[in-house]
């Protein structure tokens, strides 16, 4: 029975271009899982969106002298152009600027209100005389008082990863350069995460079988040694999602962005619903025990996805009332939250501020989409950093994509089309051999193998599986070699490309997760009428905050079925006339790459 299967990505913030650690940490792997449970059968929903409310957004826009809608929405314009060129497969990519956004949050916080979880405080904050302004947390930065790093902001410090209290700061300065900063009382709404931390223990202990060491084992460290702790979830902002508070002095106070974006993975399910004309889908992922939220994020975000989240999701309990339906309904809770850790660059951090980085968009200028793909999953950062270097990237190109998957695929096809003039040898499948049918029993069983792999998220090994049964049918090759006995015997050799090719056909499904664009061509040259996969569309959504681009990514009716099994390819079937897959790479690539770097 198809199982409902979440695919939440984490949101990038509008304010850069997004970069090959960002696609390896959480788009690919996620849009992997995604394509892999679509094939399968399963009942996929993959959303994520522009976080548009951060202060990173509002620090761009000063800096540009620019509306920040101008900034989030030109951002947000070039990371749709990136996923449809990446094949990163959205269900609907929105943003966090939506009125369905702003009503969701609101709800979810007058859940936590009214189950108790949600209270008054009066803090310190960071003031600036000469703006006349509390400055939000990430326009302040000093040194950590913790580890000593000196570009810590005054919530959270990125070198210890240690959530920071503002008046501790060292050395507090404000980014903008406002002049000196004053400690000032103001008051604010704070989340009562101690009264949920018994809860979020046993949320976490309940996945210590299948959660990543990394992820599960950092969350309870930290709960065990700090513990949960009440935190503000309102600011002193202009710009952002209202308090749904009818007291006076909060007009000019907004919803905290960490705890108003990850709504967003709730908020763009009910808005994928509404669009999709069935406005009550969406609880089949949200509201049903039996289905399956995976969350992909950088490691960064692990803390906040593994506590504070499902604490949200905790404590909004029973009380989360659909905006749309006006009843409440029970949230469902993350299954697995498969975190990678960061890429690296050269050996080197990616920044850029210093331009050293590997720009996805400006990457699918001058390579392949597939081959891109390919090398951030072989290399992404699963268990530890990994780190991007422009000579493997060309070696694994070169030597595994081309070489034994890519030559493999077309060099078989192109003998076939030839030699049985645009079709499948006409062979007797009784007459096989032992040597062919033992193949077809390993690649058969590939799809356990590598099918295992997947439902792990382990997806460098679930590649490196399908690489190794593509080895497998080369060696195949090698022995039985179709190309000499076809002289002597074409029969023998018609046994031998039809294996081969029903072989390939298997192949192309399972590396179709990994390498949507070739194995949607290869599935083209078996003449095959339906897709593997949906189409990729951009829509104009509109809305009542102003209209905003979302990517859709359609799944016919023809993939309910799945597609992940064995090839079914018959004896004499048409084929179209192939060509190579993948393109092979000069040596002088590296060079050019690495001089653009640091520029």
């Amino acid at each position: 029975m198809p199982e409902n299967i979440l695919i939440a990505i984490a949101w990038p913030y509008a304010n850069a271009e997004i970069h090959v650690g960002n696609i390896t940490g959480s788009h690919l792997p996620g849009d992997i899982v995604a394509r892999y449970h679509r094939l399968k059968g399963n009942r996929v929903l993959m959303v994520s969106g522009t976080d548009s409310h951060g202060t990173p957004i509002t620090i761009a826009a000063d800096k540009e002298g620019k509306p920040v809608e101008d900034v989030y929405k030109n951002y947000h314009d070039g990371f749709l152009e990136l996923f449809r060129g990446f094949g990163i497969s959205y269900d609907l990519f929105t943003s966090t600027h939506t009125e369905n956004h702003f009503k969701v949050s609101q709800a979810i916080f007058l859940a936590l209100q009214r189950n108790g979880y949600v209270f008054k405080q009066t803090s310190k904050q960071w003031y600036s005389p000469a703006a006349k302004r509390f400055l939000p947390d990430r326009y302040v930065e000093g040194t950590c008082y913790i580890c000593g790093f000196e570009g810590a902001r005054s919530d959270q410090c990125d070198n210890c990863g240690n959530v920071l209290e503002p008046e501790k700061l060292i050395n507090p300065r404000a980014k903008t350069g406002d002049g000196k900063l004053e400690l000032r009382e103001t008051e604010h709404f704070y989340l009562d995460l101690s009264k949920l931390e018994p809860d979020v223990k046993k949320f976490l202990q309940d996945r210590s079988s299948y959660m990543r060491d990394t992820v599960l084992g950092e969350s309870l460290a930290k709960i065990e040694s700090e513990g949960l702790k009440p935190r503000s979830i309102t600011r002193d902002l202009d710009w952002g999602i209202p308090v749904p508070v009818d007291e006076a002095g909060w007009e000019e106070k907004k919803l905290y962005v960490w705890f108003e974006a990850v709504i967003g993975y709730l908020s763009a399910a009910i808005e994928w619903a509404q669009v999709s004309g069935q406005k009550d889908a969406w609880r089949e992922w949200w509201a049903n025990p039996a289905a399956r939220q995976f969350y992909f994020i950088g490691k960064d975000n692990i803390f906040f996805h593994c506590s504070q989240w499902p604490a949200q999701l905790m404590g909004a309990g029973g009380a989360f009332m659909d905006i749309f339906a006006g009843e409440e309904v029970p949230l469902t809770l993350p299954y697995d939250i498969p975190a990678n850790q960061f890429m690296n660059l050269e050996g080197k951090k990616i920044s850029g501020s210093r331009n050293w980085a590997v720009w996805g968009r400006d990457a699918l200028t001058r390579y392949d989409p597939d081959a891109l793909r390919y090398y951030l999953t072989v290399n992404m950062p699963e268990a530890k950093d990994s780190d991007w270097d422009w000579a493997e990237f060309v070696a694994r190109n070169n030597n595994e994509l081309v070489a034994t998957w890519g030559n493999l695929a077309n060099r078989v096809l192109s003998f076939a089309y030839k030699h049985w003039e645009g079709h499948v040898p006409p062979v007797d499948e009784n007459a096989l051999r032992r040597a062919d049918l033992d193949l077809l029993a390993v690649i058969e069983n590939g799809f356990s193998t590598v099918g295992a792999e997947l439902e792990a998220v382990r997806l460098r090994s679930a590649l490196g599986e399908a690489m190794k049964l593509a080895t497998a049918v080369n060696q195949y090759l090698d022995v039985n070699a179709p190309w000499t006995a076809i002289k002597a015997d074409k029969d023998s050799a018609a046994l031998t490309v039809f294996t081969a090719l029903k072989a390939i056909d298997s192949l192309k499904v399972l590396f179709s997760p990994f390498l949507p664009f070739t194995s949607e061509k290869l599935n083209s040259f078996f003449d095959y009428e339906t897709p593997l996969f949906g189409e990729q569309y951009v829509e104009e959504i509109q809305d009542a905050l102003g209209t905003h681009t979302g990517l859709r990514y359609r799944v016919g009716r023809d993939n309910i079925s799945s597609h992940w099994k064995p090839s079914d390819l018959k004896p004499g079937g048409k084929l179209n006339q192939p060509g190579p897959l993948f393109k092979k790479l000069e040596e002088s690539v590296i060079e050019e790459e690495r001089a653009r770097l640091g520029k």
